[in-house]
């Protein structure tokens, strides 16, 4: 070949060369770029759904100390559904199915059939190769009950439970309602009430509650094995109602009889509620002469009628003898309270009287006496409260009412020492936020 045509071609394959070398460095310095370019991009568009799942089961060799174990016993936990019944519950366990219909079957353990509740745990203990060792079964208000195995059958016994009592402390602020606000801090209506009824005397929480007012409690809380039960008692509270406070704190006599005084030892229970409903409306006042809505002419109005649904639970204003429960001409289903200093107290259109009223009954202040209904000259369910003395009406919402003595001077020293922890922690706990404070 001539030299010239060789160089030529010499040239030209070092050209290619050179371009596929630089075709090369490109493309690879490229794959990076593509390659984050396809993650991001496939990302998104993959279909999961396409993709079987595998099961992958591998041996685990237990050490030596435990492999030749024969006497292992194994936990399960389960808590019980809506729903269930004793064999659901214990299916769910695991247990073996001639188990279950051993236990269910057997006569000594029917009762717990009718004993689980939602929310309760139940437990089982059983040995390595499946075999029941124990069931612990959590009961409403009861201990809690544990099924061991003795032979071919079943022993049952209660646990000794540890009871205990805690003292919680919790503040909120008034929005829309007392309950509510209450809710709203995680209190107990149970202890909603018993502030509710403790203020009742100072305050109306049908008519003077206002947005913004504050309320503090302290109270206590029943728990078993370290679980919550049932709400106690209120130890102490302050309610601050536009502005102005009011505080109240328990106090138990000698005698054991309990009741609630301000911190500086005024009670606050006083001769009369000024209310026989925890919460309503007053719907016709006191009058002298008013067209009544059934008979159409003007006449008294002898005492106030609070509106209410029909079943609302009606309470003894005060201390008292029932001298009258039964049915009275327009009055409807009337009670007929007596209290001390010639005072009597008339509850009208009653739906039902409560349980054990009967002339002669005593009864205290704030007992359930009776429930809110429209029999006799009615036209809605409400209640027609009155108040006389000597035989004479008069109006319930103005008439002074007797108070409750004071506290003896021979047992403030006793009050002060009883009540002195919970006033400093109201102090503590006023004009602060706090939503719970266990």
């Amino acid at each position: 070949m001539p030299l010239t045509k060789l160089r030529i071609l010499t040239d030209r394959m070092t050209g290619a060369e050179r371009r596929f070398k630089l075709r090369t460095l490109v493309t690879l310095s490229s794959l990076p770029l593509f390659g984050v370019v396809a993650a991001f991009g496939l990302a998104p568009d993959t279909n999961t759904n396409s993709i079987t799942p595998q099961t992958v089961i591998e041996g685990i060799a237990l050490p030596a100390s435990y492999a030749g174990s024969g006497d292992m016993t194994f936990e399960r936990e389960s808590t019980i559904q809506s729903g269930d019944t004793l064999s659901s519950a214990l299916a769910r366990l695991q247990l073996d199915d001639l188990e279950i219909q051993q236990l269910v079957s057997n006569k000594a353990l029917r009762p717990l059939a009718a004993e689980i509740r939602a929310g309760k745990r139940i437990q089982a203990t059983t040995t390595q190769d499946g075999q029941l060792v124990s069931l612990r079964f959590e009961r409403r208000g009861a201990p809690t009950m544990t099924v061991t195995r003795e032979g071919d059958g079943y022993v049952a016994t209660e646990a000794s439970d540890a009871l205990e009592t805690r003292v919680v402390m919790r503040s909120g602020r008034i929005l829309l309602s007392l309950y509510g606000a209450t809710d709203a801090a995680g209190i107990p209506d149970k202890i909603a009430d018993q502030m509710a009824e403790t203020f009742s005397t100072n305050l109306d929480f049908r008519e003077d509650l206002r947005r913004g007012d504050s309320f503090s409690v302290i109270y206590t809380v029943n728990y078993r094995n370290g679980e919550p039960v049932s709400p106690g008692k209120l130890l102490a509270a302050e309610f601050v109602n536009a502005g102005k406070p009011y505080r109240a704190v328990l106090f138990q006599d000698p005698f054991g009889r309990e009741d609630y005084y301000t911190p500086e030892g005024e009670s606050l229970k006083k001769g009369f509620l000024r209310s026989p409903l925890e919460f309503s409306r007053v719907t016709s006042s006191f009058s002298n002469s008013r067209k009544h809505p059934v008979y159409g002419f003007h006449r008294a109005h002898t005492g106030v009628d609070f509106g209410a649904p029909t079943g609302t639970r009606v309470k003894a204003t005060g201390d008292a003898t029932v001298v009258f429960a039964g049915r009275r001409g327009g009055y409807g289903n009337l009670v007929v309270l007596r209290h001390p200093n010639g005072f009597e107290t008339y509850y009208a259109h009653l739906s039902a009287f409560a349980t054990g009223i009967r002339p002669g009954r005593s009864i205290a202040q704030g007992q359930l006496i009776a429930y809110v209904g429209s029999t006799g000259a009615s036209t809605g369910p409400h209640l027609h409260y009155e108040v006389r003395i000597a035989g004479r009406p008069q109006n319930p919402m103005t008439v002074k009412l007797p108070g409750s003595p004071p506290l003896a001077d021979a047992q403030r020293a006793r009050f002060l020492q009883q009540t002195a922890a919970w006033s400093e922690k109201l102090h503590l706990l006023r004009g602060t936020n706090l939503a719970a404070l266990d």
